[in-house]
């Protein structure tokens, strides 16, 4: 199939045209405020953090992605919504593991060359359960074993990591609800994953920020 092929995902969508999900647009603002808030956060606490700095411009580009695939609605839209998150999954677990656990360089980039590759299996496990959500699970599962041994060692940043997960838990609920609701509630509650996701986002940069300002 073509990446100029449109697809229709989401209940909020009725027709191929740009503004068809007005509320699944527009709610990609969120990450753009999450991203701003973060920078601020950032140049404030530490402007030296090239990583952070680099996870605050592909959450940017997420919003953006995001917008592109809620308007056009085409594959090419999709793969420009997919590819940010997935880099700031891989690449937030690897210095999350470096920074929060302390692990050395080898074991991390070990442990995400691993989760990389078991990451298709989970999802196919899981995908008769969760639907296309289950892409996003083992993400949430990275969150709440980061978080919890991060707990054992700082219970404040660990905890705020864990309550992140508790969050994107609901989101990632309201985004496999989208579509059962639909006849009930014709905008569907894909937005609200938008809302939530870009939540989780920030909390998770504030805490990788703030633990590298001591």
């Amino acid at each position: 199939m073509a990446l100029s092929d449109q697809v229709d995902n989401y209940c909020e969508r009725v027709g191929p045209e740009f503004w068809s999900e007005p509320l699944n647009a527009v709610t990609n603002a969120a990450f753009l405020v999450a991203a701003i808030a973060a920078w601020l956060i950032w140049h404030r606490k530490t402007p030296d953090d090239l990583p952070a700095l680099l996870l605050i411009v592909i959450v940017f580009a997420t919003g953006i992605g995001s917008f592109l695939f809620h308007t056009f609605a085409t594959r090419w839209a999709g793969l420009a919504d997919v590819i940010p998150i997935a880099l700031f999954i891989h690449i937030y677990l690897l210095f999350a593991l470096r920074r929060f656990l302390a692990l050395p360089w080898w074991a991390a980039i070990g442990i995400v060359i691993l989760f990389f590759a078991a990451s298709p299996f989970v999802i196919r496990a899981l995908a008769p359960v969760a639907g296309s959500s289950a892409g996003y699970l083992p993400a949430l599962m990275a969150i709440f074993v980061v978080g919890a041994l991060y707990y054992r060692k700082n219970f404040g940043f660990g905890g705020q990591v864990l309550l992140s997960g508790a969050i994107f838990a609901a989101s990632i609920g309201f985004r496999m609800a989208d579509e059962p609701l639909c006849a009930q509630w014709a905008l569907g509650t894909h937005f609200l994953w938008h809302i939530l996701n870009s939540i989780v986002l920030f909390a998770l940069l504030r805490v990788l920020i703030l633990q590298r300002a001591g």
